[in-house]
């Protein structure tokens, strides 16, 4: 796994895909800074009328439920839809779908439309997809939650939905349904600077765009795991964010190497 990683790293910058995020803008300025600091271009378009065509000329598509609103509903389905039929590997970020019923039941429909190559949430969103009675407050995870439980939660859903499923937390969880890892990087200090999540997601479509599977969603949360690790300051979350942007921009694969902590889970033991 860990030698898949500065393979598809290099794929993006040579490529320079064109990644299309309909996300929320809240989060949009970090996701487009930190799809051009891995050597991708971002795009995003959100207008319905316009969406399919973006899409079709992409090498990966991020779909955000964040700030919900019907346009962009509208757009997601759209756009799902052109990347199933083109083969373009696409991730949906299932935000908010653990506190409102509106985005719980739109997901149902887009997952009927279009099955994602990865659905991402944090450990509360990935347990209310899985167990429809679970609720949650806010678009923040349950501090509480068990990551036992969310392991079991995330191999279920990979299997039965067909997909890679990212549950993101303290330790960022990737499984296919057949492997399954646990990301141990991170500081607290990317819960202070608002969309980090939003951007851990397109990081990883960004390199859906190499290699559409388990090695890109796990290049990705490594990626924003030691950047974020590399960024730590005592100065406040203003100057956090641009040295994460300015550490996403200057990574080495060697720093990456030497900083990544990642764990092979035996599945049998979940």
């Amino acid at each position: 796994m860990q030698q898949a990683i500065p393979d598809i790293r290099e794929t993006v910058r040579r490529n320079q895909p064109l990644i299309h995020c309909i996300t929320n803008p809240i989060s949009i300025n970090q996701c487009a800074n930190a799809i051009l600091a891995v050597g991708a271009r971002p795009m995003m378009a959100e207008h319905p009328k316009e969406v399919s065509e973006i899409t079709q000329s992409a090498g990966a598509l991020m779909l955000n439920l964040g700030n919900i609103t019907d346009a962009r509903m509208a757009s997601m389905l759209l756009s799902g839809n052109t990347a199933k039929h083109q083969r373009i590997p696409f991730l949906l970020d299932a935000v908010g779908i653990a506190c409102s019923t509106l985005r719980r039941d739109y997901i149902k429909t887009l997952l009927q439309t279009a099955m994602p190559t990865v659905i991402k949430g944090n450990y509360s969103e990935i347990l209310a997809l899985y167990q429809q009675s679970y609720r949650s407050s806010g678009v923040d995870a349950d501090s509480g939650l068990d990551i036992q439980a969310i392991d079991r939660a995330a191999l279920a859903l990979a299997r039965s939905l067909g997909t890679v499923i990212l549950a993101s937390g303290k330790a960022d969880i990737v499984t296919d349904g057949s492997r399954l890892y646990h990301i141990h990087n991170g500081t607290p200090q990317l819960s202070q600077v608002t969309g980090t999540g939003c951007l851990q997601g397109a990081l990883c479509t960004a390199y859906l765009s190499a290699q559409p599977g388990i090695e890109a969603v796990i290049t990705g949360c490594a990626v924003l795991g030691v950047c974020g690790e590399l960024a730590q300051t005592d100065r406040g979350p203003g100057s956090f964010l641009w040295g994460l942007m300015d550490a996403l921009a200057t990574l080495t694969d060697a720093e990456l190497e030497q900083n990544l902590k990642l764990e092979e889970i035996n599945i049998e033991t979940i």
